[in-house]
């Protein structure tokens, strides 16, 4: 054989080799994640995980030391294709561990059962990881484990912490590249209703400017989102009279006297109406009507013993598919009976009441395990010198409202082509489903999928109303603040069915 032949061959052999590396790429794409965030372990579980956990801390603000604490589950499906979804809860100043350890997460969690042992983590059958994958994000900087060297980062608000968390994707981007492809959505609950539409807006602006990495930006859901001062604020009469806490007599009333303007009162006699409604509903549960809320004794609790007069549909309230039945006691930060988020500091309950002692609280489960040693050096969260102690939502952050109005932002969004998917749990008193239902109507856009029911596992789950431009207004039946809490198997339905773009 001579020798041209012979280099032939072995450019052939060369080529056939290449060929195969590229084919093998193809199929199996490198991964890039960064093996330091691989959670090897999970304290309080024993099984073996259906994906991969990475958490850990992306500096975004390297002179004052400010990082931003992730957990980011791949997705149980195929994560090389499914969508990204970053979840924000809000607040402001509350940490998305909550949506973790009590909505969607991996697991549900089940109460100690010997004082200081770890609560036991299961399965979550409607875990969303189960369709996505999905990114945990402690925002602003002073929430949850994410922290700063400089205080004066604790003084935050909208426009800040949208930016900060446009700089985070970015970066955890960069940490992750495999999944830029990949749809990505953002979603959130509450004050996120904020947090959602700023960051989305700031995600837009970065893809139109050809800031790298380029985001594979799709859409956002908003879950009974805080949205506009004047529709929030309009919301609650409404509402109150719908579900029957208030008479026909005191609605017609409080109409005369204040012209459909419950936000602002225009004169004595509509404050005084007004006083006579927030009298009449002063002891519910503002996050579920349906649940009992608990004032700080016994006393309010209700017997469930086989003799009980109680009716048997009361007493099955807060019962759901998890071993930890939804909390009838939530946290978070709130606002007064029609007094919404308005420009301004936006103050916790702790300051509107006064006092130390938060209505309608418990967070057990999530601190227990949060601020063990071993959980907190197992998801690589700093240590005490740095984040002291996890607090489901912290009063460690003086947060202004300084975005204005949302409508501005979904307007925008979806005339690019954006999807918005507005759910509400439709027994949710802190933000009702009659002041979501009126700002998406007055966008002006065109009907196109008629108000009719969505269903879930064969039954009525609420009602849904499509707009074009892609917006869809939805209610879930039944439930609360935090819809995946209190209907994780609608919750899942509706989210998946989202991303798939399928019909709900």
């Amino acid at each position: 054989m001579d020798r041209t032949s012979s280099s032939l061959d072995s450019h052939r052999v060369l080529y056939l080799l290449l060929s195969l590396i590229y084919v093998f790429l193809s199929f199996f794409p490198a991964q890039s994640a960064p093996q330091s965030a691989l959670i090897t372990q999970i304290p309080g579980f024993s099984g073996t995980l259906p994906s991969k956990h990475y958490s850990g801390y992306v500096t975004i603000d390297q002179s004052h030391g400010r990082n931003l604490f992730y957990y980011f589950i791949e997705s149980e499906r195929k994560p090389s294709e499914d969508p990204v979804v970053l979840w924000l809860n809000g607040g402001p100043g509350c940490s998305s561990f909550d949506g973790f350890v009590y909505e969607h997460g991996p697991f549900n969690f089940e109460a100690a059962k010997t004082k200081g042992s770890l609560p036991q983590l299961h399965f979550n059958p409607y875990s969303w990881s189960k369709v996505s994958n999905i990114i945990y994000l402690d925002s602003p900087a002073g929430v949850g484990f994410s922290y700063s060297e400089n205080k004066t980062d604790y003084y935050t608000g909208d426009l800040k912490t949208a930016s900060d968390s446009h700089t985070f994707l970015l970066k955890w981007f960069e940490l992750y590249p495999e999944y830029l492809s990949n749809p990505f959505f953002i979603s959130g609950e509450s004050y996120a209703g904020i947090y959602v539409p700023t960051l989305s807006s700031e995600v837009v602006k970065g893809i139109d400017a050809g800031v790298k990495p380029i985001l594979n930006f799709k859409g956002y859901l908003v879950g009974n989102g805080v949205t506009d001062d004047k529709f929030d604020g309009n919301a609650l009469v409404p509402f109150a009279h719908g579900m029957g806490l208030i008479s026909d007599d005191l609605y017609e009333e409080v109409n005369k006297e204040c012209g459909g303007n419950y936000v602002y009162p225009v004169n004595d006699a509509c404050g005084s109406k007004l006083e006579k409604v927030d009298k009449n509903i002063e002891e519910l549960n503002i996050y579920d009507i349906l649940e009992p809320c608990y004032h700080g004794t016994d006393s309010m609790k209700i017997k469930t013993t086989t003799n009980s007069r109680v009716p048997s549909s009361f007493r099955r309230l807060g019962e759901t598919e998890r071993p930890l039945a939804v909390r009838k006691r939530m946290f978070g930060r709130a606002w007064p009976l029609r007094a919404p988020v308005r420009d301004g500091i936006v103050p916790t309950w702790p300051e509107l009441m006064n006092s130390e002692d938060v209505p309608c609280t418990d967070d057990e489960v999530a601190t227990s395990w949060l601020n063990n040693e071993t959980v907190r050096k197992a998801i690589h969260a700093a240590g005490e010198s740095l984040v002291p102690s996890w607090e489901l939502c912290t009063s460690g952050i003086r947060f202004t409202h300084d975005a204005g109005s949302m409508i501005k932002y979904h307007k925008n969004l979806t005339a690019k082509g954006y999807r918005a998917l507005i759910y509400s749990g439709d027994h949710d008193m802190c933000v009702p489903f009659t002041g979501s239902e009126a700002w998406t109507r007055s966008l002006g856009y065109k009907v196109v999928d008629e108000w009719r029911p969505w269903t879930s596992n064969g039954q009525v789950a609420g009602y849904t109303q499509g707009y074009e431009n892609n917006l869809t207004f939805l209610t879930v039946k039944g439930s609360g603040h935090t819809v995946p809490e209190y209907k994780p198997r609608e919750a899942f339905d509706l989210f998946s069915r989202f991303l798939a773009g399928q019909p709900l």
